[in-house]
């Protein structure tokens, strides 16, 4: 029964622990094993802590049977990516070198997931610093995408390693990063969900920055409904007030099983389609479609300011704040660093501090503009990356995948990826959620009745 749960949701996993068919300490041999037999080839993560999470394991476990259960996310075996710190435990962030960096202290998400009862079983990989969207890794690995055995894909980035363990049964749930789409586009091309969550929500000490304005952890999980769970364990809330809401479906989860009946939704004008690969519309427009089925309606929306527009905004305040986090290892022309990565950082050097603020209120405009142009909207539909996973070969580094999800990112927004089905080859697109700020539960609302309309699209070849 553990194996079949390694794919199995948060709430379904609390549930078998509840009802006693699985335990903490079973979940962990589980995942240890499938991480021992699997991560050799999908390469998803950079440290394992086994001896920590077996007794972390058996302590979660001791106290439910004792009749101390926390709440929901007690005993779910997660990850954290390899930017978040964990005191005494090294974060190299993605570069080699460092290697050897050790961590004085613990975010504070981190010690909100532990705090829950979360067993957290290692650091997944990431691409270096947390700058780029391929989710490629030079010198540290570049994890592989389990939705095909022979060809080596784009996992998405950078929460690359978060995207594939979570994918591949390698852990219930992880955190990512989103600076342009670093939660959701590793979700998309993994075919699993990933919360972007309102700019400001989370808090990020003990993160290594790239973007202090954009950076926003979040969660990457299976399904609406753990994301939930986790985002509300990420923002603090009580565990024991999360179990009630979730248990009598009142408070946010209230909203989450609501259905669509009645919702405004704002789909891709022809414009907004260009571009966008053939088998990834059809996968959009059948999306679409079922929600229309279901009672919402669904029309285009024309936005004040393109995707390419955002995406270029975005940019600018990435590489100026990537470069003033991180520009002296890059201007170091011995530095171990990836050289793919390096002039994505380096771009902010050529950029005054007259065009850095003036981007920052330019932001700020755009941002109001957009504001009165979605009244009357409830959410944004739009594939979360326009093409399948691309070869490895054949990825363009100097181009973004990000066309889609910058847009939330330059708002300040919330946005959902959630899974839309597969594409004739087999692989998954991801339909993304665009909400206002604040408004979390509704892009997980609106997730949800995909899930329970959607063909399901079950784990990756790559998982046994």
């Amino acid at each position: 029964m553990s194996d079949a749960l390694a794919f199995a949701t948060i709430p379904e996993l609390a549930t078998a622990y509840q009802e006693g068919r699985c335990g903490p300490v079973a979940m962990v041999d589980t995942f240890l094993a499938r991480i021992e037999r699997l991560d050799g080839r999908l390469g998803a993560w950079q440290a394992v802590y086994a001896d920590e999470a077996r007794r972390a394991a058996a302590g979660a476990e001791a106290a439910m049977a004792s009749g101390h259960r926390i709440g929901p996310f007690h005993g779910i075996p997660f990850a954290l990516k390899d930017i978040v710190d964990v005191a005494g435990r090294i974060t190299c962030a993605g570069h080699f070198g460092w290697r050897d960096r050790v961590s004085p202290s613990t975010a504070t998400i981190a010690r909100r997931l532990i705090a829950a009862g979360g067993i957290l079983l290692g650091k997944t990989r990431t691409v270096e610093v947390a700058m780029g969207g391929w989710g490629t890794n030079q010198r540290m690995g570049t994890p592989w995408n389990p939705w095909d055995p022979q060809v080596a894909r784009t996992p998405g980035g950078s929460s690359s390693g978060s995207g594939v363990a979570v994918a591949a049964g390698l852990a219930t749930a992880a955190v990512g990063t989103d600076t342009g789409g670093s939660v959701r586009l590793p979700a998309a091309w993994c075919g699993i969900t990933g919360l972007k969550v309102t700019e400001g929500r989370l808090p990020t000490d003990g993160i290594v920055p790239l973007s202090h304005t954009l950076d926003t952890p979040g969660p990457m999980v299976r399904g609406a409904e753990g994301a939930l769970i986790m985002l509300e364990t990420l923002d603090g809330r009580h565990p024991a007030d999360t179990e009630q809401d979730w248990r009598a479906g009142t408070g946010a989860f209230e909203v989450l099983h609501a259905g669509v009946g009645g919702l405004r939704l704002g789909t891709l004008d022809d414009a907004g389609r260009v571009g966008v690969e053939p088998d990834i519309l059809s996968l959009y427009d059948a999306a679409v479609d079922a929600l229309r089925s279901l009672g919402a309606t669904a029309e285009p929306f024309t936005m004040p300011l393109t995707f390419n527009q955002m995406r270029d905004g975005t940019g600018i305040v990435i590489g100026c704040e990537g470069y003033y986090h991180h520009g002296a290892l890059y201007d170091d022309p011995e530095a171990p660093v990836d050289t793919d990565c390096r002039p994505r950082i380096l771009i902010g050097r050529g950029v005054s501090a007259r065009d850095y603020i003036g981007a920052l209120e330019r932001r700020r405009q755009d941002q109001a503009r957009f504001a009165q142009a979605f009244r009357g909207v409830d959410a944004l539909l739009s594939p979360t990356v326009g093409m399948a996973a691309v070869p490895l070969d054949r990825v363009d580094q100097t181009g973004t995948p990000a066309g889609f999800t910058r847009a939330a990112n330059y708002l300040g927004l919330c946005a959902l990826s959630t899974p839309m089905g597969l594409t004739p080859d087999g692989l998954p697109g991801g339909l993304q959620i665009v909400a206002r700020a604040g408004d979390e539960p509704t892009a997980l609302r609106i997730g949800a009745a995909c899930e329970r309309t959607l063909p399901p699209i079950g784990p990756p070849p790559m998982t046994n």
